[in-house]
């Protein structure tokens, strides 16, 4: 877990936001309502304020009130939360923090009674959410990556559907690239997002970590079997040498044809729907793999309930209602956040959005990451590496043994604490 040390002015304004929220704590209102204070990020919390006052209808004793964190602090506030006694009931966090916050000892494991919120769930996303065989967070919204792509120029490329091979689709993407011209690409691959190199990592069946997850497993076959087709791209210009920074922004260049394939999640449907001409066709599709479709890591948001609250009863009843199959659909039509329930998937707002339909298999098909404190870290040193590699530094079974020495560096003191026997 890394350390947050805040500067004089951040700890001035987590003072002030603890005297502001001091009372909250108590869980008591002037109206004699029990007061859940409920943490949630971005788009959730700017919108979760519409379908919660059906909430306090159907339960008159609670009052629920929300306090928005921006996505880029919000992982940092929580743990200067908990390391100050003042952290709300209940909070939306990010999966991949799960195995972190259970590690402190911050959440509340599931009751028993709440077992049945776990079902009518995607199987990777579940097992990412479960720590030692204990289920610790539900999930509240769901997404994964896949690929956005262009069909008219695939179709111009003598392609009328989406290759389900890397294989294929490298070929798919020359073509494509003889379509658009030597001066445009044809993926947009940017250097310092970890994302796209995880997903090729993914499809072999080798873990990422090995000897219960206290050391790296990236130079296996499979993964720099990975390494090498994410290079390849690079090599044979089918992808520019750019970070993210340096896209002025993506709908413009995805309209213009400089890219023509794009991994990203559901987030990007409605960016998409809002901002490209009405004459540019594209469509959403699974990620290849090395022999057909291919798997992707399980992301979105969960729900936990923290163990320092004192209204339990009442924190687990806001989860379930927002938990709710018929809730989770009224919120894609809100958000458009792919709802964590799948029967929620037939409501008319999902079911009839022709570019939400490929999320589902490749939800089905998602691989939960190694849930380690430190796997957000080892990501950004595998991305640091692999971007070394693009440039000529590394070949790609060297880039993967520089990842596993930066892993194993990272996982040191996981490693002292099993041997010691203080972590399972």
């Amino acid at each position: 877990m890394s350390t947050f040390r805040p500067d004089r002015r951040t700890a001035l304004g987590l003072m002030a936001g603890a005297a502001a929220t001091g009372l909250s704590a108590c869980g008591g209102s002037n109206d004699g309502r029990t007061r859940l204070r409920f943490w949630a990020m971005g788009s959730e919390a700017t919108n979760v304020g519409q379908i919660l006052p059906e909430f306090e209808r159907l339960n008159p004793d609670i009052k629920v009130e929300v306090q928005a964190l921006p996505w880029t602090a919000a992982h940092q506030k929580l743990l200067t939360a908990y390391a100050g006694a003042s952290l709300p009931d209940v909070s939306q966090v990010g999966n991949t923090w799960v195995s972190e916050m259970t590690a402190i000892g911050a959440i509340s494991p599931m009751p028993a009674e709440a077992a049945d919120l776990l079902t009518d769930q995607f199987p990777a996303v579940l097992d990412t959410n479960r720590i030692n065989n204990r289920p610790m967070a539900t999930p509240w919204y769901v997404d994964t990556r896949l690929i956005f792509y262009r069909t008219d120029l695939l179709r111009q490329a003598g392609y009328e559907a989406m290759p389900g091979d890397w294989a294929e689709w490298k070929r798919a993407m020359h073509a494509v690239k003889r379509v658009v011209g030597p001066d445009k690409y044809a993926v947009l691959l940017p250097l310092n997002e970890f994302e796209q190199l995880l997903t090729f990592g993914l499809q072999g069946d080798a873990p990422l970590l090995k000897d219960r997850d206290t050391r790296g497993n990236f130079a296996s076959p499979s993964f720099i079997a990975a390494l090498e087709f994410y290079k390849s791209l690079f090599d044979e210009g089918l992808a520019p040498i750019a970070s993210a920074a340096q896209i002025s922004n993506v709908w413009t260049e995805f309209e213009r044809g400089w890219f023509s394939f794009y991994f990203s999640g559901p987030w990007t449907i409605g960016d998409f729907k809002d901002r490209l001409s009405p004459g540019v066709q594209w469509m959403t599709a699974g990620v290849p793999g090395p022999t057909g479709p291919g798997a992707s890591a399980p992301g979105g948001s969960s729900l936990v309930v923290y163990r320092s609250s004192p209204h339990q009863e009442a924190a687990w009843k806001l989860v379930r209602y927002l938990s709710e199959p018929r809730i989770q659909a009224v919120f894609n039509g809100v958000t458009g956040n792919l709802p964590a329930r799948e029967s929620a998937w037939a409501a008319p707002t999902v079911a009839n959005d022709p570019y939400i339909a490929a999320f589902k298999g490749q939800l089905a098909r998602a691989k939960a990451v190694p849930k380690v404190p430190e796997w957000e870290r080892i990501v950004t040193e595998m991305q640091i590496v692999a971007e070394r590699m693009v440039r000529g530094e590394f070949a790609p079974a060297a880039a993967a043994a520089e990842i596993d020495r930066r892993a194993d560096r990272l996982l040191e003191k996981r490693r002292w604490m099993i041997e010691q026997g203080r972590a399972e």
